[in-house]
């Protein structure tokens, strides 16, 4: 059987984890996120490709080619979450199960984090669970191809 894998979104300023409002975000760091994104998944059967940009353009790009190659997103779209319609569009156009997620409960904070445009297009919305966060995206993808 062919391993599935799973595309990790993460848009701007995420490259910033673990020193960036550590009090809001934490302090993990984004590596340390992807390696334990990489090992929850492994033991599922299922591979990790991870990608970061602070760039709208390159997430959509990923976004696209995963289509035929992936069997899932899991994407916190950070500020983008509030502003790209284009992300949103991108991610309904690859007919993938998407799982959006946030460190901070988005809800709880400034009245413009609020609404995220991703969320209508996400299967699940993790928000304010820290790291684990992207755990638990990785167990609902995971039970999906079980």
């Amino acid at each position: 059987m062919t391993e599935r894998v799973v595309l990790l979104v993460n848009g701007p300023n995420l490259n910033l984890l673990g020193t960036r409002q550590p009090e809001v975000y934490g302090a993990t760091t984004l590596a340390e996120i992807e390696a334990a994104v990489a090992a929850l998944a492994a033991e599922f059967g299922l591979a990790v490709r991870a990608v970061q940009s602070n760039h709208e353009g390159v997430l959509i790009d990923a976004i696209h080619a995963a289509r035929g190659e992936c069997a899932g997103i899991i994407i916190n779209p950070g500020a983008y979450s509030h502003t790209s319609i284009a992300i949103r569009d991108a991610l309904s156009s690859v007919d993938l199960p998407v799982v959006e997620v946030h460190l901070s409960n988005i809800h709880a904070r400034e009245e413009f984090r609020h609404h995220s445009f991703v969320s209508a297009v996400a299967e699940a919305v993790i928000a304010g669970a820290g790291p684990a966060g992207y755990e638990y995206a990785v167990r609902h993808l995971a039970a999906k191809f079980a």
